[in-house]
């Protein structure tokens, strides 16, 4: 007995597949029959019968046909199940064939993600023709790797894990390794996460240090990722001590790059000034000279500026917003967390080592006092200051830190010092006029504003103004409103003061202080009313958080855009912050350290 199961697939006689039509003669169509009878002639590779007379057929190119035909498919739009936006572009594409060349396809296809059952993805943070490359790669096995896309590629092909593309775009860079590009090549390994790209890159640099020595990548690495200058000059001591011979004739070209004036003073006593290759030296005696008259004069530093006392900004370092203690109910935190603005995302940092609540935080040369270090994520202590303050005004300015007002436990203070992280030293400054507790302090175009607080007695609206180079406060125009617990930031030249309680209640209404009118301009007033809150400006915005309304104490976020004059809600807070402290950091990928670090 013969069973036949036929189904009939068409082909045109230009061997394009169509899809069955309604007619039941096909004029111009082949019909294909699968059946269990013996073909009477078959064209094959490897016809095979068994014992039982059945016929094995395996035909060595059918992968690569069935995926031309697919390819073909895709060119003229057919069967194709998923759309993907990559910025401005639209890619067509069939998901078994993007999830069979891509685990990450292959998680979104198959898991419990939204974009399983989706027609049309948005892909973010990539480059549109990296991806349509990959996606032919998927198709046709070939891709062609240049100077001109191995940048984009191989960012792509490591969000997509395509591992044999990423690792082809390491091998390609390493065969265009040259004194000129191997710095580059190197820092985009790191950024990338390329093991063994990022060696081979280091030990050519090494290797050939004279040739780049003398290329523009190495005249652009003061832009160096480090924890602090000491580091860069001990590396420098090391390189030329490892050859003395040889190398010594570079030492004054090489510490030229080292920014000796913003190593500490210790540092600088017993290493620095005790280095026989820096004695010996005549252009490295004077740049000692410059760091010690950068150490002695803190109030002449403005004036003292050179390329070597400006912070170092690290290509690639973003700003972030750095939450730290506070409190909730009966509770004083020592938690503290981050927020990406790019993400709209908070991550946990490293807790404190002590709970802070109403403290002081300010950020200063890529450090967060009191005294946090995000290329480590560790906390360390400092100098205590001479006056015990709580509820404190607190700014970073030319290399220093400044503290004014505050409450030391029994009243309300005029007081202000300030702190030289160089030397470890505190030291006092001239008083406000004013006495002020839960005061808040920024500085706008080289000077310290002080605003607002409460003096023992009344709930202030004015404000004042130190200048540290005349080393003296003079009263400007008060606010409109009077405000303890505000919060207070500088932004593209304007002074905002926001929120805080007038004395009957918390506010949500703000102001800014136009510095060049001498005037006070109203705002829009935030979502949420907030005191003993943190106000901090990035990229042209002021940003909101924690604080407490009135009733409770608040986790939410809020940024301000002066271009639109509107409030915006972002992510919240983990944890519900009063008495606040905040501040900006800019940083290189701080989610990657707190991975590294975390335990």
């Amino acid at each position: 007995m013969c069973v036949k199961f036929r189904r009939l697939y068409y082909f045109t006689e230009t061997e394009e597949l169509q899809l069955p039509t309604t007619s039941t003669t096909p004029t111009s169509s082949v019909v294909f029959e699968a059946s269990t009878q013996t073909p009477t002639s078959e064209n094959c590779d490897s016809p095979l019968v068994s014992p039982k007379g059945n016929y094995s057929l395996t035909t060595s190119d059918h992968s690569n046909n069935a995926l031309t035909n697919i390819y073909k498919m895709r060119q003229h739009g057919q069967l194709c199940d998923i759309t993907l936006h990559v910025g401005l572009e639209i890619i067509r594409a069939h998901k078994v064939v993007l999830a069979s060349i891509s685990p990450y396809f292959f998680a979104m296809f198959n898991g419990d993600m939204k974009e399983q059952s989706c027609h049309e993805i948005i892909l973010h943070d990539m480059d549109p023709a990296a991806v349509e490359l990959l996606i032919e790669y998927g198709y046709t096995g070939q891709i062609v790797i240049t100077p001109d896309n191995v940048q984009v590629l191989l960012p792509a092909s490591s969000i997509l894990q395509m591992s044999t593309v990423r690792e082809a775009c390491c091998r390609f860079l390493m065969k265009q390794l040259h004194p000129t590009n191997c710095l580059g090549i190197r820092s985009f390994a790191d950024t990338h996460s390329c093991k063994e790209l990022h060696r081979r890159s280091h030990c050519f640099a090494l290797q050939n240090f004279q040739q780049v020595v003398a290329t523009e990548e190495f005249l652009l690495l003061p832009q160096l990722n480090i924890c602090s200058e000491e580091d860069v000059f001990t590396a420098v001591l090391n390189w030329v001590k490892h050859d003395l011979s040889d190398r010594k004739q570079y030492v004054a070209q090489l510490m030229e790059h080292v920014r000796l004036p913003l190593v500490n003073r210790e540092f600088l006593m017993t290493r620095v000034d005790c280095e026989k290759l820096v004695r010996e030296d005549s252009q490295c005696r004077e740049l000692l000279l410059e760091a010690m008259r950068y150490h002695l004069a803190p109030e002449r530093r403005c004036v003292l500026s050179t390329p070597r006392t400006l912070e170092r900004k690290p290509k690639g370092a973003e700003s972030y917003l750095f939450a730290v203690g506070g409190g909730s109910l009966f509770a004083i935190h020592s938690e503290c967390e981050v927020y990406n603005p790019r993400s709209d995302a908070w991550s946990a940092i490293a807790p404190m080592q002590w709970r802070r609540s109403r403290c002081g935080v300010t950020g200063l040369r890529r450090m967060l006092y009191v005294c946090y270090n995000p290329l480590i994520n560790n906390w360390s202590g400092i100098t205590p200051m001479g006056t015990k303050r709580s509820c404190l005004g607190i700014c970073a300015f030319d290399g220093l830190i400044y503290v004014c007002g505050g409450y030391d436990g029994a009243s309300c203070l005029s007081s202000m010092e300030r702190f030289d992280p160089l030397t470890g030293i505190w030291c006092s400054c001239p008083a406000m006029n004013t006495r002020r507790r839960y005061c808040r302090v920024a500085v706008v175009e080289n000077c310290i504003y002080a605003l607002g607080g409460f003096d023992s007695t009344n709930y202030q609206a004015s404000v004042e103004r130190y200048d540290p180079r005349q080393g003296s406060w003079h009263s400007i125009p008060s606010m409109s409103s009077r405000r303890s617990s505000c919060g207070v930031a500088a932004v593209d030249g304007y002074l905002y003061c926001i929120g805080g309680n007038d004395g009957t209640m918390c506010m949500s209404s703000g102001e800014r202080f136009n510095v060049r009118r001498n005037v006070w301009e109203p705002i829009t007033a935030m979502h949420n009313r907030r005191s003993t809150h943190e106000v901090v400006g990035i990229g042209g915005c002021v940003y909101a958080l924690g604080g407490n309304d009135g009733s409770s104490s608040l986790n939410s976020l809020e940024m301000y855009d002066p271009q639109l004059n509107k409030w915006a809600l972002l992510s919240s807070m983990v944890t519900r912050r009063s008495s606040v402290g905040a501040a900006v950091l800019e940083c290189i990928n701080i989610e990657h350290v707190l991975r590294a670090t975390k335990c």
